[in-house]
């Protein structure tokens, strides 16, 4: 028979169970090994990556499916492929351990000292990146950040690169694109444009001097589709593969572009151009950032992808 004096302490364990569920969570070196596995596609890649043996990393699987009671993996002749459970299972995985790390380098900063490079279209890192990484710094001061401009995705600079802004549909080969702007373009007109009360015959002697973005040459054929203009009356004169250098041209009075609206926002608020009221394209194209798949994302990288869809949310 309990004394009165154990009884209490076996009450108290029980309870402790109940309100601790992190008693009842697997180790978290499986569960790593879990996601590695699952990211790299086979338990050998894994074990490059965690500095381990290929038995080892099959090991620790294994404990977890016994653990868990069910099949992560379909062992296959040639690497393995997630169940059902195990696709389920691991973005919840993922996102506890980019979360660990994202509080970490947020509270406590970054080791080595490599700054962390983010890539972004020039227009893009003009206008509303480098206006922003000022409340980056002051947030995190013990995090470098390198930024680089790139026009095409496909290059990168030595060394590789932690964060990728893009502008696209956001169907990349990686696990995950968080977008940023609203999807579409506006119609950017020179200042003092008066639209009066029918915006398209106030536009209308703007067509002939249509300002085209290379990549998007269809914009103008799907705005004039979209608002019953003649695509003849289009010009086709002018050209650039720059956002940036499209809305100066329009400043100066030049003409007239289909610019994505979160580009467009300092320049209207300048004054610089008129946005045509009611006159957009809805696409979906926007810009997006995503973190490199082939290897995981460094803590001041989910950190920086974070506090960046935050500030666009605001």
């Amino acid at each position: 028979m309990l004394t009165p004096d154990k009884q209490w302490k076996t009450r108290e364990r029980v309870n402790w169970n109940r309100v601790n569920p992190m008693r009842n969570l697997p180790p978290p070196a499986w569960l790593r090994t879990f996601e590695a596995a699952a990211r790299l596609g086979g338990f050998t890649a894994a074990a490059d990556e965690l500095g381990l043996t290929p038995a080892a990393v099959s090991q620790q699987v294994r404990a977890l499916e016994a653990r868990l009671g069910y099949p992560l993996f379909r062992r296959l002749p040639r690497g393995v492929e997630l169940t059902e459970l195990g696709q389920s299972y691991l973005p919840a995985v993922r996102r506890a351990f980019d979360e660990l790390a994202s509080a970490t380098a947020g509270l406590f900063g970054v080791t080595g000292g490599r700054p962390l490079v983010v890539r972004a279209p020039p227009s893009f890192m003009a206008l509303c990146l480098a206006p922003l990484v000022a409340s980056f710094r002051a947030a995190h001061p013990g995090i470098p950040v390198r930024l680089c401009s790139a026009t095409w995705a496909e290059t990168a600079p030595e060394g590789g690169i932690d964060v990728d802004i893009r502008y696209g549909d956001g169907r990349w080969p990686v696990e995950e694109a968080r977008r940023l702007s609203a999807p579409g373009s506006v119609l950017v007109c020179p200042p003092g444009t008066e639209f009066g009360a029918d915006a398209l015959a106030a536009i209308a002697p703007l067509l002939p001097r249509a300002i085209h973005i290379i990549g998007c040459e269809s914009f103008w054929d799907g705005f004039a589709e979209a608002h019953g203009i003649d695509p003849a009356k289009v010009g086709r004169g002018v050209s650039t593969d720059s956002s940036l250098a499209a809305l100066e041209m329009v400043a100066a009075g030049l003409g007239t572009a289909l610019i994505s609206p979160d580009l467009t926002a300092p320049f209207a608020a300048s004054g610089r151009v008129t946005v045509a009221p009611g006159l957009t394209l809805e696409h979906a194209q926007a810009h997006y950032v995503l973190l490199p798949a082939q290897v995981g994302p460094r803590p001041e990288a989910l950190l920086f992808r974070d506090w960046l869809v935050g500030a666009f949310a605001a």
